[in-house]
């Protein structure tokens, strides 16, 4: 296999243009009136964005990259907020079973991605019984960032 593809639909392409050139750190490589495509080497995506209406809270559930370790998830993190993208930290958490360091951020459209390096398995699925775990332990984002991205 050469590289996983992975396509969204999103509303306003320009602002999906912005959010994913800063997320990614590059350019895309095609950019049509209702779609642009990048195509990465390191992770090995194929990731494209469609201009289509869509249901909010769809079959999605978040997307994300596991990387190597904590320095890591701190050089991503600390990327994308020269970048201008606003993170949500989680440094130590259980999630997924899993006791994990990560970042989060939401694009326009409110699609969650998280860059995470997990350092054990746990017996728990979170580490707070009143986390929502509808997002499979992503933390809703803030209003703060609500306001700011749209």
């Amino acid at each position: 296999m050469k590289r996983m593809h992975v396509a969204v639909n999103c509303i306003d392409l320009q602002k999906s243009l912005d959010f994913y050139k800063a997320f990614f750190g590059t350019e895309p490589t095609k950019v049509k009136d209702n779609y642009a495509k990048f195509e990465l080497d390191d992770p090995a995506l194929h990731f494209s964005l469609n201009v289509r209406p869509f249901e909010k809270k769809g079959v999605l559930n978040h997307l994300g990259f596991q990387v190597n370790n904590t320095e890591e998830v701190l050089a991503i993190g600390e990327r994308l907020r020269q970048s201008g993208l606003l993170l949500i930290d989680e440094m130590n958490t259980t999630c997924c079973y899993a006791v994990q360091d990560k970042v989060w951020v939401y694009d326009p459209d409110g699609n969650a991605w998280e860059i995470f390096y997990t350092k054990e398995d746990s017996e728990f699925e979170s580490a707070e019984e009143s986390r929502d775990i509808s997002l499979c332990c992503a933390p809703p984002p803030s209003p703060t960032f609500k306001k700011t991205l749209f």
